[in-house]
């Protein structure tokens, strides 16, 4: 075998192995920025330890304690009623008023997808702190209800009864831009040609909706329902600056739950047993989610 013919193997070799070395970078950063810090959360939620001094080893008797407790149930299900303000609702209005702006053609799109962007690159501090002054008794949506006749000086965030929808109506105006550019980026690219051919078929705007609109921006919404859902389900911004899980337990959820036993009770073990089912909740539902919206788009 001549020389040439011994050095090929290894420059096949070497160029198998290329686009693996360019990936290397980027897997040392997700391993050590991500995936260490989750097995090393996993390791904390096996021993009773109060972040100082010794740990005790209880394997998992952290996970077998979430199991009756009634406080982080209770902060499972304001997660999942969250997820109608975050994900549904601005899905649903968004699909409605990005059709009507797709029909309408409205001008000055740019500067329109700008303004209702705004809130996602607003600090979520901020957004926080100056909605709570719109909930207080004498607060902007108590004036707004008395223009209409209806006198009111209840504090929004102080009630049991209404403060975690008042933390679901901000969670709402800060996805809904996210939600909405999206729909609108999808629509975008939908040829006038299908539109077209639907009216020459004798459908109407609401016809022409479910049948070319939403069959067309279905990847889109599996997109804008796994990063609102992930928002509402790990939320702590929100919730640790308006009402620090208050008033009682009516607004905790599970990552202020985290921080809670964490750093307020010093249960480390019992809040990383914590992260760790929050980490296994998020990422059940957006596999789910992802997988319909995969099925449905195959199915086309």
């Amino acid at each position: 075998m001549t020389k040439q013919g011994r050095e090929r193997p290894s420059a096949v070799v070497r160029g198998r192995m290329t686009p693996y070395l360019y990936l290397l970078p980027a897997l040392l950063v997700y391993g050590t920025f991500l995936l260490f810090p989750v097995v090393r959360t996993a390791q904390f939620s096996l021993y009773d330890w109060s972040g100082f001094g010794p740990a005790t080893f209880v394997g998992l008797d952290n996970y077998a304690g979430l199991v009756g407790d009634r406080r982080f149930a209770d902060a499972i299900g304001h997660s999942l009623y969250l997820i109608i303000f975050y994900s549904l609702i601005p899905l649903a209005a968004g699909l409605v008023l990005a059709a009507i702006l797709r029909r309408g053609q409205v001008k000055g799109m740019g500067f329109f997808r700008v303004l209702i962007f705004m809130p996602q690159v607003i600090a979520l501090v901020v957004v926080a702190v100056a909605w709570r002054q719109i909930y207080t008794p004498g607060g902007t949506l108590n004036q707004i209800l008395g223009w209409f006749g209806i006198d009111s000086d209840r504090g929004w965030l102080g009630e049991p009864d209404t403060a975690l929808s008042a933390v679901g109506v901000i969670g709402f105006w800060v996805q809904f831009g996210l939600v909405m550019l999206l729909l609108l980026a999808g629509m975008g690219r939908i040829p006038n040609e299908l539109y077209e051919a639907a009216r020459l078929d004798g459908a109407n705007p609401v016809a022409e909706f479910f049948a070319v609109t939403l069959p067309a921006v279905r990847g889109e919404i599996a997109t804008a329902l796994v990063l609102t859902i992930i928002a509402a389900l790990k939320t702590f911004d929100l919730v640790y600056m308006t009402t620090s899980g208050g008033p009682g337990s009516a607004t905790t959820v599970p990552s202020y739950e985290v921080y809670n036993r964490a750093f307020q009770l010093k249960q480390v073990g019992s809040a990383s047993a914590v992260a760790i089912v929050l980490t296994l909740i998020v990422f059940t539902i957006n596999v789910f989610v992802s997988r319909i919206g995969e099925e449905r788009r195959a199915l086309r």
